[in-house]
């Protein structure tokens, strides 16, 4: 449908309008008032097409305003369903969103202990040091190398319930002899006292308790890592 308000009124008057004049003049007009009547005829129609075209045209601007909403709607719904996917995702794999942090390398190397030394620190219970000894810490490497890596035991906890817990957490009859702290030599202590409150650290032990954390060599009297003097332990 063309725009009604681009049109323009023919020229009634002119010789190709004749037969629609002729129609009016064998009902007694003459030719001027039959020109004139067509014109005025074709005005009426005019302003009742531009009346429709201007109906048509904001029915059409309402309806594409409202598809326009609707879209709009529809792209924020999905967004806050995206959003709240990541949040979801974000609670239950907080490891992927974590930053990275960019830090030097170790100068020294990693200490990764037996399991079983692990899993005690990690209870709060007590540990011989010979766990963190360089002999020891070569035990705990070869133990994991040969161990099932999935292998579970089960024991019971202190409220008198069973869980299961892997077992390389559980001490090994048949691994190497475990030296006693007693028998521990100078330089095998100097080698573990200090990884094994590094553990203690890692493993959220209180500071106070780091502290005053006594272990009992041989006699019936405790002291504490703490009193000991590091020039006299590197000097023995």
């Amino acid at each position: 449908m063309e725009d009604p308000n681009e049109a323009e009124r023919p020229d009634y008057t002119a010789e190709e309008h004749q037969a629609a004049r002729q129609q009016l003049v064998d009902e007694g007009l003459t030719e001027e008032q039959a020109a004139r009547s067509l014109a005025v005829l074709w005005t009426l129609n005019n302003n009742a097409a531009k009346e429709c075209w201007a109906l048509s045209q904001r029915r059409l601007r309402d309806t594409r305003q409202r598809e326009e909403d609707e879209e709009e709607q529809r792209q924020q719904l999905l967004i806050e369903e995206q959003e709240a996917a990541r949040r979801e995702d974000r609670k239950k794999n907080k490891n992927k969103y974590a930053p990275l942090i960019r830090g030097k390398v170790p100068s020294e190397p990693t200490v990764i202990p037996a399991q079983y030394a692990t899993h005690k620190l990690k209870a709060g219970d007590y540990c011989e040091l010979h766990y963190f000894t360089n002999r020891g810490l070569e035990d705990a490497k070869v133990s994991n190398l040969i161990a099932e890596p999935d292998a579970l035991v089960m024991l019971p906890s202190a409220d008198g319930l069973h869980s299961w817990i892997p077992a390389a957490a559980v001490k090994d009859p048949k691994a190497a002899p475990v030296v006693k702290d007693e028998h521990l030599s100078w330089e095998e202590f100097n080698e573990a006292a200090p990884r094994m409150l590094a553990m203690m650290k890692l493993h959220n032990w209180p500071e106070d308790r780091r502290r005053r954390w006594h272990l009992t060599i041989g006699s019936a009297q405790g002291w504490s890592l703490e009193e000991l003097n590091q020039d006299l332990i590197f000097e023995a």
